[in-house]
């Protein structure tokens, strides 16, 4: 069981993205029950910007019923686009100038990391590649997708340095939407370049939509092996431990505060 929460150490307030699919909501809610075995002493609540309750501003205005005057908000988005750049801030901003003496800061999204690296491989070995196919197998690292540039940058980094650093004979980025390659696109490339097993690693955090487009992809292009998503896996969880601590400790600027 853990311990009250410590009423000098800021509320952690998870945002979701959201989903219909409610495996979606029920992967945050496992995620956040991890996180809260990581930090007994601090309230941690979830939210979703779309979709699902409670919303951001429902979430905000428990915990300030209940006396939260200081929170972090950490974005479970595996990627910077517009929703952790524009939407999520703007509504922090708007909930906290309603609420006297709430500050809310914003953390980083949850990646890139090393972590979340890990637990994709870790994800794949359980989907059963051992390491001796490593130097016969290509990985597909598909993402959900975003129009944001930036986003689509940082997923090919992440494959360019996930084959330096591994094995694999080759590492190809795609994605859901958005954004080109498709899954089903990079099996069929990795297969054309002489990869004998294509590996498919969703780098998504929770089931809906565009990780089971993930999955229509590598099922119809004939992928050897699919991971399954992120989930509320203890990487996750430990990055998101960190990516508050480092907001908590004094990092992020405030997005919402009282006059």
């Amino acid at each position: 069981m853990s311990s009250a929460p410590s009423p000098s150490a800021p509320a952690l307030l998870l945002v979701a993205h959201g989903s219909r699919d409610e495996r979606h909501s029920a992967t945050v809610g496992a995620l956040a029950a991890r996180v809260r075995l990581l930090l007994p002493g601090v309230r941690v609540a979830a939210c979703y910007l779309d979709f699902d309750s409670p919303s951001v501003p429902a979430a905000l205005e428990e915990l300030y019923t209940a006396g939260v005057r200081e929170a972090v908000a950490v974005p479970l988005l595996l990627t910077r686009a517009f929703h952790a750049k524009t939407d999520l801030p703007g509504v922090l901003a708007e909930v906290a100038a309603a609420l006297p003496d709430l500050a809310v800061r914003q953390s980083a999204v949850l990646g890139p990391h090393p972590l979340l690296t890990a637990a994709l491989e870790r994800r794949l070995r359980a989907a059963g590649l051992s390491s001796g196919d490593a130097p016969r197998t290509g990985v597909v690292l598909a993402s959900a997708g975003s129009s944001d540039p930036e986003a689509s940058a940082v997923i090919a980094d992440m494959a360019r340095e996930w084959r330096r650093t591994t094995g694999w004979c080759a590492v190809r980025p795609a994605f859901a939407s958005a954004a080109q390659p498709s899954t089903a696109d990079a099996v069929r490339e990795l297969r054309a370049a002489g990869a004998r097993r294509v590996a498919v690693a969703p780098y998504v955090l929770a089931p809906g939509r565009l990780p089971d487009r993930i999955e229509a992809g590598a099922l119809e292009a004939g992928a050897e092996v699919l991971a399954p998503v992120l989930g509320a896996a203890p990487e996750v969880a430990r990055v998101v431990v960190e990516r508050y601590a480092a907001v908590a400790s004094g990092g992020g600027a405030t997005v919402g505060a009282a006059a």
